[in-house]
């Protein structure tokens, strides 16, 4: 067994900066009490380090992982999740570190930090947290070998990590490429996995869909065919709610089926969908996709959703139709559940509709009629409204007058519903914005939106955007365009970022590139690629082949790399062959037999006007050799200048 033994100050800095890129990445998860408490140990440690002072006693190390312990449990309420797991894992790394005393710690910390980066892949899958996972594995790396090597210079040592990643990652992609693909995680999740995510919920609240507004997040691309639909046709339906209780909207009763309750009719979009995880079955789709989409349902409210959550990125292949009819025929009991609303609320809404109803003819003529009582209202669209009370649609509509499109949608819902017009909430997204690197269409959780649905005899359920009548700009142009000048906005958003807002384009772009390439490797991608190069039905066992003649063949390719280069660039023996060429130009060249203190002895008596230099040369060649110390490059430099110099006259 290895000796245990005391760590150099080279190499607990190396330990204590591959500490310090393990846990950083996982601080923007973190409370603010666990960044302090591992920032605080990360330089306690660095402190005792410098000074050359002992690790605390094991006592008090004890105690702070006891109340860390505590502190985690309080905050998280269980010890078993992700969250809880990582923050736990941080603490212990950190705790590792202050109690380090020998080599052996040293590599118990690299091995705690190793699997604490896998964590970072948990939430984030992007090219930004890969390349800080990369960077945290090359400190860990450089680590290790200055526990081996500890004579070299720490710029030798960090060069020598990153060529021992760099003949890894052959490996690396081959595995990525012929390892069975495996759909989901390897093993069980804990049961908070999911718990992050964000996006449309299937309820409908004042200030609920707001509370969106200010995110960036991009909640799915889509990339179209060709020229995508204009901005106000942009409509991916997401829940529909047609219960309302007086406060929140939800969704009625629907069943789903493997076609779509439609024909689909009209100009035809064919896009691909890029939906970011959000553990929720709807797909927000354009309206109105067509048959035949795999793993998906339609449902009879025209949703279309995924047999499962959709938890992991997933990509679809859709064609919509949106000026698609819906519901010409819909059921009694269906427009029933659209009129029904809770008694005893908004009493001033349910009197302005008995006024917009009252002697209209049909339908058509109360939709028109309310279009045109909430356009003369006046109304203000607005990322802040004010709150509102038990009576919220009288609220928005008679007294504060300020909502953001939940407080539209429903207003105008309920005074149809009050007016005797079946007609209910829909929510989703709208608009999205075109990267101009790539071209796709990105869509943003701040693009959250919901309109309404009015059915009418002979035409079905036709859409309705209320919130058009007072911000038509948010339709058209985005919700920067629509809030008026005091409503905050997404930081890259506002004026005078232009700069900023390229970034993020290139940014994205390579986002979706990373994204469609190495993310969305699936299964079916890698059945298409081995098909493509020649393998028709590839299984386990071709895999399991190409696999392991694919490794031989990269070890035997790195292996005759290594002697290639051994031969081609070692410096000793480049000066030592640079010497014997020189002395063999006068007749002296070495003997395949002989030692370099022969040749010496010999050299001397042949140029006894040198022989000093020539024994400086030879002995300093056999002592860098065969002496047993680590070679300093310096020597080396050192050794073949002296040769340069020799002048043999």
């Amino acid at each position: 067994m290895r000796e245990a033994r005391t760590p150099t100050p080279l190499q607990f800095g190396w330990l204590l900066a591959a500490v310090a890129a393990t846990v950083a990445p996982h601080a923007i998860e973190f409370s603010a009490w666990l960044v302090i408490l591992c920032a605080s140990l990360i330089a306690v440690r660095a402190a005792l380090a410098w000074r050359r002072g002992q690790p605390p006693h094991q006592l008090l190390i004890v105690l702070i992982g006891i109340a860390s312990g505590a502190g985690v449990r309080l905050e998280f309420g269980h010890f078993f999740g992700k969250d809880p797991g990582v923050a736990l894992l941080a603490v212990l790394l950190c705790l590792k570190l202050l109690e380090s005393r020998t080599t052996r710690d040293v590599r118990a910390a690299v091995l705690l930090a190793l699997f604490l980066q896998v964590g970072l892949f948990f939430s984030n899958q992007t090219p930004g947290i890969a390349a800080l996972a990369l960077a945290g594995t090359l400190l860990a790396t450089t680590t290790l070998l200055s526990l081996e090597d500890d004579g070299v210079l720490p710029a030798a040592q960090l060069r020598t990590g990153a060529v021992l990643l760099a003949q890894g990652l052959p490996f690396m992609l081959v595995l990525f490429v012929l390892f069975p693909r495996i759909q989901g995680p390897l093993w069980g999740l804990p049961a908070d996995a999911y718990s992050g995510m964000t996006g449309l919920s299937d309820s409908m609240a004042p200030g609920s869909i707001s509370q969106l507004g200010l995110s960036d997040a991009i909640a799915f691309r889509a990339e179209f065919d060709g020229p995508p639909p204009p901005p106000a046709q942009r409509y991916w339906r997401g829940p529909v709610l047609t219960r309302y209780d007086g406060r929140t909207w939800r969704p009625g009763l629907s069943v789903s089926t493997t076609t779509p309750g439609y024909e689909p009719s009209g100009l035809a979009y064919s896009y691909r969908l890029t939906l970011e995880p959000h553990n929720q079955p709807w797909l927000l789709a354009l309206d109105f996709p067509a048959a035949n989409i795999p793993n998906a349902r339609y449902t009879s409210d025209y949703r279309l959703l995924a047999e499962q959550p959709v938890r992991v990125r997933s990509r679809f292949d859709l064609r919509s139709y949106p000026a698609t009819a819906i519901g010409i025929t819909e059921t009694p009991a269906a427009l029933a559940e659209a009129r029904r609303l809770p008694a005893n609320v908004n009493p001033r809404s349910r009197a302005l509709a008995r006024e917009i109803a009252a002697g209209a003819p049909d339908h058509d003529t109360i939709l028109a009629r309310t279009l045109e009582r909430l356009r003369g209202i006046g109304l203000t669209y607005t990322l802040s409204p004010p709150m509102l009370g038990t009576h919220a649609v009288d609220e928005f509509l008679f007294d504060t007058r300020q909502g953001f499109c939940e407080h539209f949608a429903s207003a105008f819902v309920f005074l149809m519903r009050a007016a005797g017009v079946p007609a209910r909430v829909v929510t989703g997204y709208q608009g999205g914005e075109i990267n101009p690197v790539d071209h796709s269409l990105v869509v943003r959780q701040s693009d959250a939106h919901a309109w309404a649905e009015v059915w009418l005899a002979g035409r079905g359920w036709i859409r309705v955007d209320p919130t058009a009548l007072s911000a038509p700009a948010r339709i058209e142009s985005g919700l920067s365009a629509a809030l008026p000048e005091w409503d905050p906005l997404p930081l890259l958003r506002r004026p005078g970022l232009d700069w900023l807002r390229d970034l993020r384009h290139h940014w994205e772009a390579l986002s979706n590139t990373w994204n469609q390439w190495v993310l969305g490797y699936n299964p079916e991608r890698q059945r298409e690629l081995l098909e493509r190069i020649g393998f028709s039905q590839p299984d386990w066992r071709t895999l399991t082949i190409l696999l392991g003649a694919s490794a031989t063949a990269l070890m035997m390719l790195l292996f005759a790399w290594a002697l290639a280069r051994r031969r081609r660039y070692d410096p000793l023996d480049t000066a030592w062959a640079q010497l014997s060429r020189k002395l063999a130009r006068r007749g002296a060249a070495r003997h395949p037999w002989e030692g370099p203190l022969d040749y010496g002895e010999r050299l001397s008596t042949a140029f006894p006007d040198h022989a000093q230099a020539l024994r400086t040369i030879t002995e300093g060649y056999a002592r860098l050799r065969y002496g047993g110390d680590q070679v300093a490059p310096h020597s080396v430099r050192e050794l073949a200048r002296s040769i340069r110099r020799l002048n043999l006259k």
